[in-house]
């Protein structure tokens, strides 16, 4: 009697197992891997203001499309530092990244225009000239090298100088004055103009370039002198608003 297979039991279990079947389905397309994965990179701490929201945005865009975008975060110079991760993101190894201005510069000459020294008053200038005809003129000129420029720019903050040995109070202080600049022309002509001695660094050497006293200061917005604990290797922070920066969110073309 329980060896013979009815028509009632064999529904029964074939429902069963077409349940089971689609339960594990179900389980299997979860578990796979998302459609499109994209990486993200940048030069920023994890407890960075835009690394914190960047994330945000990629879980939500996780979520909303039902796993089948995902977006991986790689920040804090993880994949190489910011001209390394540059050429990355033009060959597609990267495929989004967020870099300043005035380091794209390199690649892309007009991009430093935002940081000519002291032209900002307040971001009362800024934001309308990054996000009116100024900032369009620049993207144009980014799209010519392979990359795109999304239309609105991260804020990375008005620049302040730091020092191990003296504070910075006026033009004169910074004659002969070693001070680390990331990669760019704009910074170096600038620093020159006041006597400075200026020293190109990525932003993944800068701590210990201050530590072993290659350079005597440095300048950053105060959420990077702050996330990257730059105050335990610098003794004066100067007020000096010299320069605003901004990072552009980056693509490869492709």
């Amino acid at each position: 009697m329980n060896g013979k297979i009815t028509r009632r039991r064999f529904v029964a279990a074939s429902a069963a197992t077409a349940t089971a079947i689609a339960t594990v389905n179900i389980l299997t397309r979860r578990a796979e891997a998302a459609e499109f994965t994209y990486k993200y990179a940048n030069n920023s701490p994890v407890t960075h203001p835009m690394t914190i929201r960047m994330t945000e945005a990629a879980t939500k865009i996780k979520e909303e499309s039902k796993g089948r975008l995902e977006i991986q975060i790689f920040p804090n110079n993880q994949l190489g530092g910011d001209t390394d991760m540059l050429s990355q993101v033009r060959s597609g190894a990267i495929d989004f990244f967020t870099l300043s201005g005035l380091i794209l510069a390199t690649l892309v000459p007009v991009a430093s225009i935002n940081g000519i020294g002291f032209a900002w008053k307040s971001y009362d200038q800024v934001w309308p000239a990054m996000d009116g005809e100024l900032g369009a003129h620049v993207r144009a000129a980014i799209a010519k090298s392979g990359l795109v420029a999304f239309d609105k720019m991260w804020d990375n903050g008005y620049r302040q100088m730091t020092s191990s040995t003296k504070p910075i109070n006026t033009a004169d202080d910074l004659k002969g004055f070693k001070i680390r600049v990331p990669v760019s022309p704009l910074w170096t002509s600038m620093f020159k103009a006041f006597g400075a001695s200026p020293a190109s660094i990525n932003f993944s050497e800068v701590y210990s370039a201050l530590q072993t006293k290659i350079v005597e200061g440095q300048e950053n917005p105060l959420s990077i002198i702050q996330i990257g604990k730059l105050y335990e290797v610098q003794k004066y922070c100067s007020m000096t608003n010299h320069m605003w920066d901004g990072f552009w969110y980056l693509a490869n073309a492709k």
